[in-house]
């Protein structure tokens, strides 16, 4: 079966640059607005997803021209809110939906992370996923006045907080939380283990922060699909998150997963794919809203993204040269796709910043309602991929004509769900059904 998450940010764009200018999204007014958030996830609900994926960074894009003036001029994930007071307002507007956030392990303590992701599952019954990122961004190490590890570094630092974090979540037996009013006895303190940790990168000595979540502890994404980023997804992840903006990379990195998790002893490796759909009563119609988004980006926007996805200032580069693989302690595995064009050809740098522009690398998915069905179960298929993280161009309206007119083909051709598997996000995203 088919799953399917709702891929968003809480800043003025979702992954398409000047989403904001388009007059019929909604997102600068929504950003006031609980309401925005909450008919959202009512609208996702009723479309039966498995969740909402919210993206995130700190610091905003620094790289392009060594500032942030682009960024800011355009909106550029800029300004960037922080996607946990949403995700407490979504997860109390619905029952069933998943609540997915993105967290850089750069950015906190293991204890800390742990209480707050911990907090909102139990509030949710189960229904929280944290996406993992080590912290890919120059500007998130600047604003946390933090020096930038180098790529594998960090991942071995995030190694370390993991164990912490699986520590405090296997820390409090189920059967340990007693709540015996009359012998005034909340927990048996036998069943509750105090975490002592002395390592390389992290000290912590507490007992768990929060009552145990139904689903066991939240639903692991990771990110990454470099190779030190695999290594680590085997060891942590329940899930991989990934963008290839072609098919055949796409097919290519699910190959290499299920090989890495055969060989760390797993049955297999459930992995969501990013796309960006957009929709048209015609075909025509369209490819005409694929123009006109594209079109709207300014050049040094769409530079300022794609220099701060990638380590690299563009502003250096001659943009109509081949795009070659540079080292980077960003984000290698999307540099790696960014060169991936599907062909002979060399991707130049002009059509990387422009493809990043326009979907954040993502493959764009466009046609009348029949055409992404076909177009998302042939990928489905082809692939083997468990579903995707749809980002909309355009927001509310992008998700509602997906509800409303993608969602029942996909239910009549029986690839997708008319009713949840279960209450936690664990049961329904894992459910082999």
């Amino acid at each position: 079966m088919m799953h399917l998450f709702s891929f968003l940010t809480h800043s003025p764009i979702n992954h398409a640059n000047l989403s904001w200018a388009d007059p019929r999204d909604e997102r600068l007014e929504g950003m006031k607005s609980f309401k925005y958030w909450q008919d959202l996830a009512r609208t996702l609900e009723r479309g039966k997803f498995d969740g909402v994926f919210f993206a995130d960074t700190m610091g905003g894009f620094d790289q392009y021209k060594q500032r942030t003036d682009e960024a800011v001029k355009y909106g550029v994930w800029w300004p960037i809110h922080d996607p946990a007071p949403v995700l407490a307002a979504m997860g109390a507007a619905t029952s069933h939906l998943g609540l997915g956030f993105t967290l850089s392990t750069t950015a906190v303590h293991p204890y800390q992370a742990v209480r707050t992701i911990s907090t909102l599952d139990y509030l949710t019954g189960g229904r929280v996923a944290w996406n993992i990122v080590t912290g890919a961004s120059r500007g998130e190490h600047r604003a946390l006045g933090h020096e930038q590890m180098d790529h594998d570094e960090r991942y071995d630092r995030a190694d370390e907080f993991l164990e912490i974090c699986e520590a405090y979540w296997s820390g409090v037996d189920p059967t340990a939380i007693l709540a015996d009013r009359k012998n005034l006895i909340l927990a048996d303190p036998e069943k509750v283990s105090r975490v002592e940790h002395n390592g390389k990168y992290f000290r912590t000595s507490a007992v768990p922060p929060t009552f145990p979540s139904p689903q066991g502890r939240p639903v692991i994404f990771q990110a990454g699909s470099s190779g030190r980023g695999q290594s680590f997804a085997m060891k942590h992840a329940d899930v991989v998150f990934a963008v290839q903006p072609h098919a055949q990379g796409a097919k290519k990195l699910m190959g290499d997963l299920n090989a890495a998790a055969r060989a760390a002893g797993r049955d297999g490796c459930n992995v969501l794919f990013g796309v960006q759909v957009i929709l048209g009563g015609t075909e025509e119609e369209a490819r005409r809203n694929q123009k006109e988004l594209v079109e709207r980006i300014p050049l040094e926007a769409a530079l300022s993204r794609v220099s701060g996805v990638m380590g690299i200032d563009f502003d250096t580069l001659d943009l109509d040269k081949p795009l070659e693989q540079m080292d980077t302690q960003a984000a290698r595995g999307l540099m790696a796709a960014a060169l991936a064009t599907g062909s002979s050809a060399q991707i130049t740098g002009r059509e990387a910043a422009l493809l990043w522009g326009a979907s954040a690398g993502n493959p764009q998915i466009v046609g009348t309602p029949e055409q992404v069905a076909d177009k998302l179960e042939a990928y489905w298929r082809d692939t083997g991929c468990s579903g995707f993280n749809i980002t909309p161009s355009i927001t509310p309206s992008g998700i509602e004509d997906f509800v409303d007119h993608v969602v029942p083909i996909l239910q009549e051709r029986k690839v997708f769900r008319r009713e949840y598997e279960g209450n936690t996000l664990r049961e329904n995203l894992l459910s082999k059904a």
